[in-house]
């Protein structure tokens, strides 16, 4: 038990060290540009993509979902019972969500969340909650608002896939962090000043 707890606290540490790679930003600086100042200030894809290109914000995203899966991965490896997996897969929403590396100001923690959806969830249900993100964000029109709500059904996907309670409580929790982060865009959609993803 001693060895396992050992391992988590790797683990997490690194998961978190992981997510704090702030890809959104580095990518950014080698175009010349400082994502912070532009736009909506995030280092997010969807913001990369509105100043550097549509294939920048792509490259973003992958590498943004692929900082997440390894280390959960790795963990999984290693470490089997249900609450010590949870705490790994959050460490990266929290890294990418407050990066040591920038002063704690990150992302959204959406593209980090999703990778441990397919962690976690498997390739099928991480494909329905993907087919349903596309279908509402088309419909919604607004990022961040199709975020919001659909993070609302995370509680409903990982008790019916797990029937975990950690895992439960960790879709709460992923609610809460992804709430909290867009708090500047709930304020701008109560204002109707919120920028539509096509014009």
């Amino acid at each position: 038990m001693e060895n396992q707890i050992i391992l988590l606290i790797i683990f997490t540490i690194l998961g978190y060290l992981s997510g704090s790679i702030p890809f959104g930003y580095l990518i950014g600086k080698i175009k010349n540009i400082d994502v912070r100042k532009q736009g909506s200030g995030n280092i997010g894809g969807t913001n990369v993509a509105r100043n550097l290109g549509f294939k920048y914000g792509i490259l973003v995203g992958l590498l943004d979902i692929s900082k997440a899966i390894l280390p959960i991965y790795i963990a999984s490896q290693y470490l089997i019972i249900d609450w010590q997996m949870a705490i790994v897969s959050i460490s990266p929403v929290i890294g990418h969500v407050f990066p040591v590396w920038l002063k704690f100001k990150g992302g959204k923690g959406v593209s980090t969340v999703a990778a441990t959806l397919f962690m976690i969830l498997g390739l099928k249900y991480s494909l329905i909650f993907l087919g349903s993100w596309i279908c509402m964000l088309l419909i919604i029109n607004i990022m961040s608002l199709t975020n919001l709500i659909i993070v609302l059904s995370l509680p409903i996907l990982f008790w019916y896939k797990t029937h975990s309670v950690s895992y439960l409580i960790l879709s709460f929790l992923y609610i809460i962090i992804i709430w909290w982060a867009h708090r500047e865009n709930i304020q701008r959609l109560k204002q109707g000043k919120e920028s539509k993803l096509f014009k």
